[in-house]
């Protein structure tokens, strides 16, 4: 850091010679009526660009695959059963 910034530092901010305050300014304008541009953005939010729908199709598939893979869970609970789970590995186990 430069000694003349550490110094500046020190006398606090330097007034603007023009008398205008930029957060004072942005404070008294606050939030605007009326935007131009809101009716030409809105579509952006509504039917198939909800967020809902965004959502929806940022995983194509996940609901199907979900569905598959708890079926073949049930399926391999049910149906492959290994014969000698649950045996100790002592003698005789290959």
């Amino acid at each position: 850091m430069y000694p003349t910034r550490i110094l500046r530092a020190q006398h606090g901010e330097k007034p603007n010679i023009t008398g205008f305050d930029i957060r004072k300014f942005a404070h008294s304008a606050g939030q605007p009526r009326y935007d131009p541009w809101e009716r030409a953005e809105a579509w952006r939010y509504t039917g198939i660009f909800s967020r809902w729908n965004r959502f929806k199709g940022a995983f194509p598939g996940l609901g199907i695959a979900t569905v598959a893979f708890v079926a073949y869970l049930g399926y391999e609970k049910m149906f492959l059963n290994d014969e000698h789970h649950g045996e100790g590995h002592g003698e005789g186990h290959h």
